[in-house]
């Protein structure tokens, strides 16, 4: 009966809102479909909607937010790629398993074990029709853990690594095992070997030819890939077309009879930046810029393919970041764009600018037009909202690290289920975050890829960092020393939490 009342609760709010930014009719009312979109190294300054001077037109991702609910406060559960994926999937934060630092790679075993739980097998037990399309980087086929000679899960593995994995044989277990019914995208990130199309369980092409390591242009605006086995028609500017083309087909093939979860996570705007001719010049940030404006256009062509299918009045739409940008201010300096806003840092590291995302919400059925939110959320969070709209509950084990925000999209008043968010470093550094404060348990600067590090701390430095977000957000005035008892309760916290794995 819960359910019911919660699906005519979503019918008659569809009838009172309407779409404020497209204009469609409403549709037969059921359980909302779940459109959940990620990019790949997009930061907040990127879009319009959160940075005025942005220098790259974002003309979709601004009409989404003007449309629904945009959040200033969310946070990626890792700085990097792989971890990222895990937690928004499994709502589990991914340093709880064997991937403690660093990613996966393109010959990396499968990182999310069969058995757990995940938005798409709990979805699908609701009778979903569930998708991934895009950059998958969380591995095929099981992993020997038992083996003596297993390596960590962040360790580069040569094709000829007898843990590596084989593209020759079925790709499997991999996202079917996981509860996708369907699968299509690579395997890693675009500069990743090997390059690939992966659909289901077995590569389109397979790898029998090779790709030469591009140059480095990032000062020229580019980006790079690593050079290594590749199918022999392989293009790096042709995956984001390709993943979307197939994103936009299956929505196609969406008849309404049942609800759908589609989770698309983008290759772009991670580097090599490749636009297509279509889209070179059309930002004022060099290839960066142009390859976000097509990431735009992405978006755009789902939203247009919700619409026309009759499916956007209720489908929960998400559109959001695996982390901070890979560009910081300077970065490259003949461009003023600052990606990651006023935030401190980039992609990789403990800093703000590392894991705080764009974060937009549409779903005219329950989501009021033009709102903002400045509740802390994280991308494991996906699930137990996901359940929450179904007016269902996380089953034992699953989704440890995982809170509903479906009051803050409905503006009800219910307190956030999320008292404390952890952060996570490429290099494994930790922070963790409680209301306004933030504290990283060292002092060795951002734990990835931002320059200056401490080697040697004076004997009166403190031994860690602590920042007021509500007064500091950029992080610039550490108040370790002036807090102790602050300190002391934030570090009891974060110990319990890891010892909590």
């Amino acid at each position: 009966m819960k359910l019911i009342g919660r699906i005519l609760t979503i019918w008659a709010l569809g009838c009172l809102f309407g779409n404020a930014a497209w204009g469609e009719t409403t549709r037969v009312a059921q359980s909302p479909n779940i459109v959940f979109i990620m990019a790949d190294d997009l930061g907040s300054g990127d879009l319009g909607c959160y940075n005025s001077d942005s220098k790259i037109p974002t003309p979709q991702m601004d009409a989404i937010a003007k449309g629904g609910m945009r959040f200033t406060d969310a946070h990626s559960p890792s700085a990097v790629c792989s971890p990222t994926r895990y937690g928004v999937l499994t709502g589990r934060y991914a340093w709880r398993g064997r991937l403690k630092s660093g990613v996966g790679w393109g010959y990396s075993r499968l990182l999310i074990e069969p058995e757990r739980a995940t938005v798409a097998s709990l979805l699908k037990a609701q009778g979903y029709n569930t998708a991934c399309v895009g950059k998958w980087h969380l591995g095929f086929q099981l992993p020997d853990l038992a083996a003596k000679d297993y390596p960590a899960a962040n360790v580069v593995l040569p094709k000829a690594h007898p843990h590596a994995v084989d593209y020759f044989k079925p790709l499997a277990p991999g996202p079917n095992a996981l509860g996708f019914d369907y699968f299509y995208g690579i395997p890693a990130s675009l500069d990743m070997n090997p390059y690939v199309f992966v659909e289901n369980e077995k590569p389109i092409t397979l790898p029998t030819g090779m790709v030469k390591k591009s140059a480095h242009r990032r000062q020229n605006g580019g980006g790079m890939w690593r050079g290594g086995d590749a199918a022999p028609d392989f293009k790096h500017v042709d995956v984001l077309p390709f993943v979307t083309e197939k994103a936009v087909s299956w929505i196609d093939e969406q008849d309404g009879k049942k609800p759908f979860f589609l989770y698309f996570p983008l290759s772009a705007p991670h580097t090599p930046w490749v636009p297509t001719a279509d889209f070179k010049g059309k930002a004022k940030a060099g290839y960066y810029g142009d390859f976000v404006n097509q990431c735009d256009h992405v978006i755009g062509e789902i939203v247009s393919a919700l619409k026309s299918g009759g499916h956007l009045e209720n489908t929960l739409l998400i559109v959001t970041s695996d982390n901070g940008s890979h560009w910081v201010p300077g970065d490259i300096p003949k461009y003023s764009h600052r990606a990651n806003l006023h935030y401190r840092g980039q992609k990789a590291d403990i800093w703000e600018g590392g894991h705080r995302v764009p974060f937009l919400v549409h779903w005219p059925a329950q989501v009021a037009a033009s709102t903002v939110s400045d509740q802390t959320i994280c991308l494991t969070d996906l699930m137990a909202t996901a359940l929450d709209v179904l007016g269902e509950s996380l089953p034992t084990g699953a989704g440890q690290d995982s809170y509903s925000f479906l009051a803050a999209l409905t503006q009800t008043k219910r307190p956030s289920e999320r008292l404390v968010t952890i952060h996570h470093s490429v290099n494994g550094t930790f922070a963790i975050r409680k209301g306004d404060w933030k504290l990283i348990p060292d002092n060795l600067g951002s734990g990835g890829f931002s320059a200056p590090r401490i080697v040697k701390p004076k004997e009166d430095d403190p031994s860690g960092q602590l920042y007021n977000l509500r007064t500091d957000p950029s992080e610039t005035i550490n108040v370790w020393q002036d807090n102790p008892k602050i300190v002391e309760e934030l570090q009891t916290e974060l110990q319990r939490m890891r010892q909590g794995s």
